[in-house]
C-alpha cells in the first residue's frame, strides 16, 4: 500500500513539475544553416524576431509588434548579437566570421516572424571537420534550441543545439549518412520526450490501461484493476501503434508539402486533445476504444511534430530518410515511456491510491494544465510565466 502511494504521488509530481516548466509545444528555436565550399563556409541564421525583441527590445514604441523599420534601426546591433554567440572550426583552427556585404532580411517560419542574418566563414584551408559552438540564448532561455544543418559534399547533416550540447562536431569526410541518420533518430527520441503536450496526452491515455470501466447504477461508472497483465499489454501496443500511424500520416503529408496547417490552429488542437484525452478519464466522452481516440487526436499531433522538419526546408532526397528516422526515434521515445510507466502502473492498480490519486487526480492535473495551454494559444496570452 505504501508503494502505491509513493507511485501516484509520484505521478502527480510529476504532473505539477510539466505544469510549472512546460511551455508551448514548439520551444524558443532558431535556424543555422552552414553551406560548405572548401575552406569558405556560407551561413544563414534565422533568429525569431521576438526572442531577439527580449534580448535586445527591438520593440521600441511597446505596441507589442515588431516592425520592418524596427529591424532595420537595430540591424547592427542584431548582426553583432548573434554572431558573438557562434563560433566555427575548420578541424581545429577558428574561422573568421564576417558579414559584410549582407544585410538582415525577414523570413516567416511556422510560428512566425524571423530575422535572416546571411554571414560568411573563412577557414584557414578546406572543410573537413566542422566544430560549432553556439550560445545563443542559453543565458536568457536554457531550453532555447539551434537547429543546425550542415550542407557538405552533396550530403546534408542537421543537428539539434542545446544548452547541454552547445559544441558539436562533424566530421565531413567519413560517415556522414549513417551518423545523420543516428542523429536524426536521436531528434525524434528527444523530440517527445521534451514535448509536454505529447507526454501528457500519452500518459493520459495510459492511465487507464490496467484498469476496465465498469457502468454502475445510475449510469455511474467505476474503475476496477484487470486481473492479467496481458490485457494491458495488448491495449498499450493498440494506443501506441494507433498513435504512431497517425501522426506518421499527417508529419509526412505536412513536411511533404502536401498539407499545411497554421502553427496557431495546430497548437491549439493539440493542447484540446490532451484536455479530451484527460477528460475521457474522469468521465466517457469518446465511447470507442480509446485506440479509436489515440489515432483521431494523433493526427493533429503529426502536423506538430513537422513543424521543425519544414522549417529546415530539407532537400526532398534527404526528407523521405529524415521522416523515417525521426518517427522511429518517436516511436522509441513513446516505447520507452511505456516501458517505464505500464510494469509500476501495473503493481499498483489495485490500490485506492492508483485510482484515485493518480488516475483521477492525474487526469484533473493534465486537463487543467491543457486548457491553460489552450487558452494561451489560441488567444496567443500567457498565463504560465
Amino acid at each position: 500500500m505504501r508503494r502505491a502511494v509513493v507511485f501516484a504521488l509520484c505521478v502527480l509530481f510529476a504532473l505539477v513539475l510539466a505544469a510549472r516548466s512546460a511551455e508551448a509545444h514548439k520551444p524558443s528555436d532558431s535556424y543555422l544553416t552552414l553551406e560548405v565550399d572548401r575552406a569558405l563556409v556560407h551561413a544563414r541564421w534565422d533568429v525569431a524576431l521576438r526572442d531577439l525583441d527580449y534580448a535586445l527590445d527591438l520593440d521600441a514604441d511597446g505596441d507589442g509588434k515588431i516592425t520592418w523599420r524596427e529591424v532595420r534601426e537595430h540591424e547592427r546591433e542584431i548582426v553583432t548579437y548573434v554572431l558573438a554567440r557562434l563560433s566555427v572550426r575548420g578541424g581545429t583552427t577558428p574561422c573568421a566570421a564576417s558579414a559584410e556585404g549582407h544585410g538582415v532580411a525577414i523570413a516567416a517560419h511556422s510560428d512566425g516572424s524571423y530575422a535572416v542574418v546571411r554571414f560568411d566563414l573563412r577557414c584557414t584551408e578546406d572543410v573537413r571537420a566542422l566544430g560549432v559552438d553556439y550560445r545563443l540564448f542559453f543565458d536568457l532561455d536554457p531550453h532555447h534550441r539551434g537547429i543546425l544543418r550542415i550542407d557538405a559534399g552533396g550530403s546534408t547533416r542537421t543537428h539539434t543545439v542545446s544548452a547541454r550540447d552547445h559544441e558539436p562536431t562533424f566530421d565531413l569526410d567519413a560517415g556522414g549518412s549513417t551518423k545523420a541518420f543516428a542523429r536524426i533518430v536521436r531528434e525524434g527520441v528527444l523530440h517527445i520526450w521534451q514535448g509536454y503536450d505529447h507526454v501528457l496526452f500519452l500518459l493520459a491515455l495510459l492511465l487507464p490501461s490496467v484498469l476496465a470501466r465498469h457502468e454502475g447504477a445510475r449510469g455511474i461508472g467505476t474503475w476496477q484493476p484487470i486481473e492479467g497483465l496481458r490485457p494491458a499489454l495488448v491495449d498499450v501496443l493498440r494506443i501506441v501503434t494507433a498513435f504512431t500511424v497517425a501522426h506518421s500520416i499527417t508529419l509526412s503529408l505536412a513536411a511533404l508539402g502536401i498539407v499545411t496547417l497554421p502553427s496557431r490552429l495546430v497548437e491549439s488542437a493539440i493542447a484540446a486533445s490532451v484536455v479530451l484525452a484527460a477528460a475521457n478519464n474522469l468521465h466517457p466522452i469518446l465511447r470507442q476504444d480509446r485506440w479509436m481516440a489515440a489515432f483521431l487526436l494523433g493526427l493533429m499531433h503529426g502536423f506538430g511534430f513537422s513543424s521543425t522538419l519544414q522549417d529546415l526546408d530539407l532537400p526532398r532526397s534527404n526528407l523521405l530518410a529524415t521522416l523515417f528516422g525521426f518517427n522511429l526515434g518517436v516511436e522509441i521515445g513513446q516505447v520507452a515511456i511505456v516501458l517505464v510507466f505500464v510494469p509500476l502502473a501495473f503493481a499498483a492498480r489495485k490500490t485506492v491510491a492508483y485510482r484515485r490519486v493518480a488516475l483521477v487526480g492525474g487526469s484533473i492535473v493534465i486537463a487543467v494544465l491543457a486548457t491553460i495551454w489552450l487558452v494561451e494559444r489560441a488567444f496567443l496570452v500567457k498565463i504560465i510565466s
